[in-house]
């Protein structure tokens, strides 16, 4: 089954460069024009999508035919405590210079953990491919965000991922916003994988 995952456009707080996870931001007018720009896919049927504004409103925008399902689970990373502040307000902030030096794994104050994270998102998008697959499609399409690409394909992807050092690194898969990427999935038993990753070009086969 093939795979596309694609990030929102972005918010006034992506161009500000603030932490944005839980805060139900809308699209801004360059988001929207990424959107756009990433073209226009009419003959899309099912996007799966996070329950946030920002991801919803980029789906309409790029599979406008579409229906669109919320799934619990695809959201962004919760900041917690960081939530709306820039790195460079924070910057002598004892408590963020921890979890910055730490590698940004531990846990947010009164947010998420690196690990309770990806473990959130992994849950949600395993059960949608294997519902999809049990239904016979042969592509399932998600639009959410950075950090729910970044927890799938740091969980899932394989060590043939071309063009991706690091394939188990959670940073290694950043997208930038309307950018996504494109992959195999395969199911072995109940063991899920992904493989023959690329950057989404804005086509679809």
């Amino acid at each position: 089954m093939r795979l596309l995952i694609c990030r929102h456009g972005a918010t006034s707080s992506n161009e500000a460069h603030r932490y944005l996870g839980l805060t139900d931001e809308p699209l801004s007018a360059t988001g929207r024009t990424q959107c756009m720009r990433a073209g226009v896919f009419p003959q899309v049927q099912r996007v799966y999508v996070s329950r946030l504004a920002r991801a919803r409103e980029s789906a309409q925008i790029c599979f406008p035919q579409a229906e669109l399902i919320e799934v619990a689970g695809l959201e962004e990373f919760d900041f917690g405590a960081f939530e709306g502040r820039s790195a460079a307000e924070m910057y002598d902030d004892p408590v963020y210079r921890a979890w910055v030096d730490g590698g940004c794994t531990g846990a947010c104050p009164g947010g998420d953990s690196r690990a309770g994270y990806v473990a959130r998102v992994c849950a949600a998008f395993e059960g949608l491919v294997h519902e999809a697959f049990q239904r016979g499609e042969e592509r399932l399409v998600i639009v959410a965000h950075g950090g729910t690409i970044m927890a799938i394909f740091s969980a899932f992807a394989d060590s043939q991922c071309e063009g991706f050092a690091g394939y188990d690194d959670y940073f290694c898969w950043q997208v930038a916003p309307a950018e996504g990427l494109e992959a195999r999935v395969c199911l072995e038993g109940s063991s899920l994988r992904i493989g023959g990753v690329r950057r989404w070009a804005g086509t679809l086969e």
